[in-house]
């Protein structure tokens, strides 16, 4: 997978980094958007079918009360934890927004598999293949790293991560 920016440079930093590594360990996210001035991270999973506006409800309830049960058996406290729903023709784009310094990489699984049990069928996933265990792990243990080393810094980039037929794209805001 390849990052790309604008003017052609392909040097990738912590922030790029972490997102690249997080869309190509988890092929149900969509994309991801890091916002410096929030310092959080937005998560985007589309559904195939429009959710009406009950059962989204619902869904975004079990959702915030998963996380944020999750951030108290890990002795932490969230200080933004999002969900919101964009309408777009017959599908639905479920965006989940987490601040970045109380963000674990466990969590982040926590929301893929949320996803993934709440929506069903209907979650849209990027044709990945297979990864052997070995290589989640390792994947794994690369976002853990990086995550950490986003929570001091200090970046001042507005960054939005996608894929697009087998590379990753990461564009400055």
């Amino acid at each position: 997978m390849l990052t790309v920016r604008p003017g052609g440079k392909e040097n990738v930093n912590w922030s790029d980094g972490l997102l690249i590594s997080i869309l190509v360990r988890y092929p149900e996210i969509a994309t991801i958007n890091f916002d410096p001035v929030g310092h959080y991270l937005k998560f985007s999973f589309i559904s195939s079918k429009v959710l009406e506006p009950e059962y989204f409800d619902r869904i975004k309830k079990q959702a915030v009360d998963s996380i944020e049960v999750f951030n108290i058996l890990e002795g932490r406290k969230s200080k933004v934890i999002e969900i919101n729903r964009l309408d777009c023709d017959q599908l639905n784009i479920i965006e989940v927004q987490r601040d970045l310094d109380t963000l674990a990489h466990e969590e982040i699984a926590l929301i893929v598999k949320l996803a993934r049990v709440l929506l069903g069928e209907n979650l849209v996933t990027e044709n990945a293949e297979l990864n052997l265990d070995d290589d989640q792990f390792f994947q794994e243990e690369i976002i853990e790293y990086m995550l950490e080393s986003m929570k001091g810094s200090n970046s001042e980039k507005s960054l939005f991560a996608f894929r697009e037929e087998d590379r990753v794209l990461v564009f400055n805001k």
